[in-house]
This record gives structure tokens, sequence and C-alpha cells, in this order.
């Protein structure tokens, strides 16, 4: 008898084995923030095949699967893979070999290191940095080129503002680019000082002089495109929005993700050129698992900073500048035509209310009603009372970057006046009128970390903590819309809220561990977390050291 029942236990345990189903990975004693509908909670998950097949508390997961890799995660706190809704990855690639010149306090301090890369790298034809800021320096005036052309009369300098907007250049760089007292640009403007070229080129001013720099090599773009990507594994980042690009870089990045190069999951917006336009609209979207490419990036007007940002009434500090749109409105409505016609999204970069205004009133025109286009305004920075309703009305979905916000608390009233800004950065008036907010960076026009922006975003706080009571708190998000905002709806806004965005059966297995709870901590802690793993289709990409 007690043979029998030793062979009949035996025979049970076998069985139990072999009955659960065989899966990659199992990691379970965790907090698990899955961020589906329901904003449900679990303990553990199971990974086949670069997707999760099943999530819930460790003993049902461990009881029904078997795995060649079980993982305790020692209860540490695990979120989605952070998507970033607004990014240029690929100019951030290219900047990696630049001057830093970002917190720079003032403009010795970005001659002083200009001149140490100088020493460093004699032989470069083209000094190019990139990050600097104006309204950091005392004065908050816009710098000149004299110093430059003393310094590197005989090399071209082309110095790239913090917001991508303006550049600051010396005389062999306006000479390069053909540029004189004389010269008009539409959309743009050429800065001049007692009469001559000041050196600043805002907005489409700076493609006079970009247009005639020169293209890396291959290898090199590769190289920092992957280093690149390193960087966005470091900080939580699996997927991101490109916001910007012509066919020849979306190549590139297809190749690379083709030959396992790249790993990072990128939604690709189109630049809006002839040869672009032809080519996407006779061979409509293209998709990938980790590229998807259906959506066009417009410029409505220039940045806020640098005074290229469209406005219904002057600048509370210039009053004779009411900023500028990048085009003529007709140039909108023909691109918003012809995006519609041929069933692509149209994200349009808008700062201004008038620029707002402007590009709404636009896609009303051709959305007409409720929809799902998704067609997105990338910014949304300041609107008139009257234009937030339109975001609901016509399903136009806001692309915001928390940081915008505390990087410019210090001088937006300035430029705006203490009634205007009030209606700046305003993400909980826009988070009203759809009921999802895309999430970004803008990197590298703000920091890559995704913390920062979730911080930025509940506390409305810079990286002191201040000001004490947040910059207009009225407008901060909540801890769970902040993660909607970089998880679930980021996705939405890429029409990939089935392959991502959640921890959910049957999506990518991208997710991120971090070293502390960012839904639990005290705002003071936030930015101190530290991502321990990075996974990307269940593959760690990245481990703290």
């Amino acid at each position: 008898m007690n043979k029998l029942l030793l062979s009949l236990t035996l025979i049970l345990i076998i069985s139990s084995c072999s009955s659960r189903e065989k899966v990659d990975s199992i990691y379970f004693n965790g907090t698990v923030y899955t961020v589906n509908a329901n904003f449900d909670k679990a303990e553990a998950f199971a990974i086949k095949d670069g997707k999760f097949v099943a999530i819930g508390s460790s003993k049902d997961i461990r009881n029904q699967y078997q795995a060649n890799e079980e993982i305790d995660l020692m209860e540490a706190p695990v979120f989605p893979g952070f998507i970033d809704g607004h990014a240029h990855f690929v100019r951030y690639a290219k900047d990696l070999g630049d001057v830093d010149l970002f917190g720079t306090a003032s403009f010795d301090e970005l001659i002083q290191r200009l001149q140490k890369h100088a020493e460093q790298f004699p032989d470069e034809p083209v000094l190019l940095g990139q990050g600097w800021d104006q309204n950091n320096w005392e004065g908050k005036k816009f710098p000149t080129k004299d110093t430059l052309d003393i310094l590197f009369p005989d090399k071209v300098v082309m110095l790239r503002r913090i917001d991508a907007h303006a550049v600051l250049t010396n005389q062999k760089g306006l000479d390069l680019a053909g540029i004189t007292a004389n010269t008009k640009i539409s959309g743009g403007e050429i800065l001049l000082e007692n009469g001559k070229p000041s050196g600043v080129l805002i907005d489409n001013a700076m493609n006079l002089l970009s247009d005639k720099m020169p293209e890396m090599s291959e290898l090199q773009k590769k190289e920092l495109i992957q280093q690149a990507e390193a960087n966005c594994f470091a900080v939580g980042i699996t997927s991101l929005a490109e916001a910007g690009l012509d066919k020849s870089q979306i190549d590139l990045l297809d190749e690379m993700q083709k030959d396992s190069l790249l790993k990072m999951r990128i939604y690709a917006m189109i630049n809006p050129t002839p040869e672009n336009m032809e080519y996407y609209f006779s061979n409509g979207h293209y998709k990938t698992d980790y590229l998807n490419v259906r959506s066009f990036k417009i410029y409505g007007d220039g940045a806020l900073g640098s005074r290229g940002a469209s406005l219904l009434e002057p600048y509370a500090d210039d009053e004779d500048n009411y900023g500028f749109l990048r085009s003529e409105p007709e140039v909108f409505d023909s691109l918003a035509k012809v995006i519609f016609a041929k069933d692509f999204q149209m994200n349009t970069h808008c700062i201004g209310d008038s620029a707002n205004r402007a590009i709404t009133n636009i896609y009303a025109k051709y959305l007409k009603g409720k929809n799902d286009k998704r067609w997105r305004i990338e910014h949304a920075q300041v609107l008139d009372d009257n234009d937030f309703s339109k975001f609901g009305d016509y399903n136009i979905l806001p692309s915001v970057q928390p940081t915008h916000a505390t990087s410019d608390m210090d001088w937006a009233d300035e430029r705006l006046g203490e009634e205007r800004v009030k209606n700046a950065y305003a993400y909980q008036e826009l988070l009203k009128q759809n009921g999802k907010l895309v999430l970004g960076s803008d990197f590298p026009v703000e920091d890559i970390n995704p913390i920062y922006g979730f911080h930025a975003a509940v506390a409305r706080q810079d990286d002191d903590n201040l000001p004490e009571d947040g910059f207009q708190p009225e407008n901060a998000l909540s801890r769970k819309e902040a993660l909607k905002g970089m998880t679930s709806w980021a996705a939405f806004g890429q029409f990939e809220e089935k392959e991502k965005g959640s921890i959910a059966k049957g999506k990518w297995a991208d997710f991120v561990i971090l070293d502390r709870d960012i839904m639990e901590v005290s705002v003071e802690e936030l930015r101190d977390t530290k991502v321990i793993q990075t996974h990307s289709a269940g593959e760690k990409v990245f481990k703290l050291k």
C-alpha cells in the first residue's frame, strides 16, 4: 500500500509539472503596475517569445507556468517600458559628438567650453555645439558673433540654442550660408546688430547654414545612434516618437533594427518634403515590430524662448513682436488636405496661441467632428480660452512636455504677461478635453530622463523642488495620469495601444524595474529614482551596475 501511494504521488507530481505551460521566463514577487484599463496591480508575469502571456499573483503564475528562468523581483516596482511621446532621437544621437552647452550660466562659460573643445580637436573644420539658453544669463539678451569672430576666424561655428529654434554662428558661418543684411527668409529671422547680421539665426533662417554642413559617415551615424539608444535604455525608455525625419534617416533606423543593431521601438514622424510625401503617399503606412511610419511632423511656429512663437497679441517684453508662423496658412491647409486624404496622421508643432488657433481651425475643417484620426498638436503650449474646446470637439490629441513648464516658468510671464501665462502649460484643461495626454520630453531640448518629466508633471517643480507649492499647481497631473501619459496614452497617440503601453497578455514584454516606487515615494525623492533593469521584448537591454 505504501509503495502504491508513493507511485501515485510521483505520478501526480510529474503530471502537475507536465501540465504547466512552458514559457521563457517568469518574474514574481514584485509590485507590478500593469497600467491596464483598470490600473490593476499584480505580483508576477510570464513571458514567451518576447510577449507577456500571463499576469497575476506569484502563486498562480508559478503554478500555471514553468520557465527556463525564474526571477525574484524582491518586491521591486515594475512598470511598462516608458514611452517618450515626443523626442528628437536622431538629432540627440548626432549631438552626442557636439560641444555640450547645456547649463552654461553665462556667455563667458560658453566660450570657455568651446575653447576647451577646440584645443582637444584642433583639426575639426566645423565647431558644433548645442544647448545654450540666454534666459539663464545675466541680462537675458541674445549673444552676438563678435567674440567667435576673434577666436575662430577660420573655422565655421554653429551653436544651436536649447530649443533648436535658433543658432549662433560666426562670420565664417554667415559667409558659408551666403547671409548678408539684405537676406530675407520666410518663416524665420536674421537678427541684426547695428544694421549687420548679429550671428543669430531663428527658425527657417537656420536652414541657410545647416544645409551647408558636412554629412557624417554611415558608420559614425550608426555608432552614435547605438550610444543614444543605450542612454535611453538606461533611463527606462523602450519606445519613442521621433518628431521629424527624412526617408533616408527612417531607412537607416529600419536597417539597424532589422540587423538587430537597434532595439528601440520608434514611431517616426515624416518631414513634409516633396520627396518624402511622394514616396509615402505612394506607398502608404510602413509598419514592423520596431518601426511605425504613418504620420507627418509639421512646424507651425517657433519657440517662446527665442520669441518665434506666434502670438495673438504682442510679446509682453517686445511690444512690436508677434512672432511668426513658419509657413503661410494656405500651406498648412494644403498639407492637412492631402494628409487627411491619404490617411496619415498630422502632428503639428504649435507653441503660441495664434499658431494653436490657426492649426486647430485647419484641423477642424478636415476632421469635421468626432473621429479616430488622432491628429496631434505637439506642445500645445499657449492657448486662448476659446480654443481649448476644439481639442475635445475634434478629438485632437495634445502632446505635451512637462519639463517645458518647469524650464520656462522663471521667464514665461515676461514673454506673455501675467494674464496670458495662465493659459500656458495648462495640462489639466487639455486633459479634460479627451481624457488623454501624450507626454514626452522633446529631448535633447530637455533632459532625456522620463522620471524628470514625471516629477515636473505631478509637482510642477524644477530639479531643486522649487517653487515650493509648484508652478501653476492647478495644472499638475496626478501620478496615475502622469504614468498613463508616458505609457498607455502615449501608445494610443501612436496607434499602438494593442502592442505596448501596458503589461497585458499579448503585448510586447517591454518593462522597467525601478529602485523605488514612483507612485508612492515623496515628491522630493522622485528625481533620485534609478532604473535597475530595462527589458525590450523580454530581453534585458540595461542593468544597473
